[in-house]
């Protein structure tokens, strides 16, 4: 093993998936985070595989919608009150990557990572002893109306320039496919190259296990500063002293944003918290992720049950979780689904970290470049997981990478004006 040694901030899918493959490359890697065991976005996610979704969040038109979501209590979007003012230059931004050309760009960049997903998912699947945990179903995106499935023409078509398979389906093809689809369906389409795995949590645990397995050390403790010496990069910790390392990354998913600005880096990142509700019993039969475009929300069927997830709250990570929201999730799902059994649910939320472009932020800290970053993936943390663990590494053992990382980098912020973050310094318990 090499004496190099890393620190990963993060035990996360994208922290434990870089730490994944520094182990495989021979490096000695320290794991920390604030709670190793804690219930986080990585584990509780809807399990989709989402190749096929590379149009960004931000796009021409998204904001008529945006005012019609905020305005209902428990629709698709929330902002809450208090915090909207926090918001503003985040929301800035997202304007700004709605625009036709901003989306030709963005797209490409999500295209480029998503492209390598399965060339770089197999094979740690199979090191972990879980290659038979995914399932390469395809996903089926339902509409219902003829209004709603006309709105998306644009994503579908760029989407099919960006090299996905796209197969527009009619009602009874929909239901040929699902036959729980009720009669709300109007259309639908189907994009085979989606997958989706039994359960996200046990993934997060065999990449866990397996790096314990190889004496990685996973530490308890959150992380207050990093600063750079001339041999080393130092982390204050909250239990008394510092760990030293040779580089470091920082994965702590929606928790990013603190240490990137104590580092002296800008970024806009936010908590985009989302909600779903776990069914052990739903009483149908689904074979493979469900979308549901127009009000959306998706359906996976898990080892553990149908999950159904959604939902894009932004209130910051202090906020107090609404649990009504995972309710309102599953009777959207009953319009859609109506044998659907919702009794002994298990509501859940968590915090995706959220860029306003949609586009990860992956690459070396300009203030300190021993300093790495991998955050901000979204929606999209599960299925970047493993080519952006490939990515860090090869950053950190000066390999060539396998695509321009200049879309990434957390220099793209430092045009934005002012320096925003949605965290105060006083969330030191926050850390990982």
């Amino acid at each position: 093993m090499s004496e190099r040694h890393i620190a990963v901030v993060g035990a996360g899918i994208i922290g434990l998936a870089s730490a994944y493959h520094l182990v495989r490359a021979g490096v000695r890697v320290t794991v920390i985070d604030r709670d190793l065991e804690r219930d986080c976005a990585s584990m509780g996610n809807a399990g989709g595989i989402a190749v096929t979704e590379v149009y960004p969040a931000s796009s021409p038109g998204v904001w008529w919608r945006v005012f019609r979501w905020i305005s209902d209590p428990l629709g698709p979007l929330a902002i809450r009150p208090t915090y909207a003012p926090r918001l503003l230059p985040w929301l800035v931004q997202f304007a700004r990557a709605s625009s036709a050309t901003a989306v030709e760009r963005i797209s490409k960049a999500i295209a480029a990572l998503n492209a390598r997903v399965y060339e770089d998912l197999l094979p740690m699947l199979e090191d972990l002893g879980l290659s038979d945990h995914l399932h390469r179903r395809g996903a089926l995106h339902v509409y219902e109306s003829d209004s709603g499935y006309r709105r998306d023409a644009a994503e579908w078509a760029c989407k099919q320039a960006r090299g996905i398979v796209v197969e527009h389906l009619t009602s009874q093809e929909a239901r040929r496919l699902e036959p729980a689809l009720g009669p709300l369906v109007y259309r639908a389409v189907f994009t085979p190259q989606w997958s989706h795995v039994s359960d996200p949590r046990e993934l997060v645990r065999g990449l866990r296990n397996w790096l314990a397995s190889r004496g990685v050390k996973l530490q308890r403790a959150s992380v207050r500063h990093v600063t750079g010496s001339s041999s080393a990069v130092m982390l204050n910790l909250d239990v008394g002293g510092t760990l030293e390392a040779d580089q470091v990354v920082i994965a702590a998913g929606a928790w990013s944003g603190i240490l990137a600005r104590r580092i002296g880096d800008r970024v806009l990142l936010e908590s985009e918290r989302g909600y779903n509700m776990t069914l052990p019993r739903p009483g149908i039969v689904v074979e493979r992720q469900l979308v549901f475009a127009e009000r959306k929300l998706v359906a996976t069927p898990l080892t553990c049950g149908l999950r159904i997830g959604g939902a894009a709250e932004f209130g910051g990570l202090q906020a107090k979780v609404n649990f009504r929201r995972s309710q309102a999730l599953v009777e959207l799902a009953r319009r859609y689904l109506p044998g659907l059994q919702t009794e002994g649910g298990t509501p859940w939320a968590g915090d995706r970290p959220a860029t306003p472009d949609s586009l990860p932020v992956i690459g070396a800290s300009p203030r300190e470049p021993r300093v790495f970053y991998a955050f901000g993936h979204g929606h999209l943390g599960l299925t970047q997981s493993a080519t952006t663990g490939r990515l860090v590494a090869d950053m950190i053992l000066d390999r060539p990478a396998a695509i321009d990382l200049a879309p990434y980098s957390i220099d793209r912020f430092s045009s934005y004006g002012g320096l925003h973050t949605t965290h105060h310094d006083t969330t030191n318990s926050l850390l990982h």
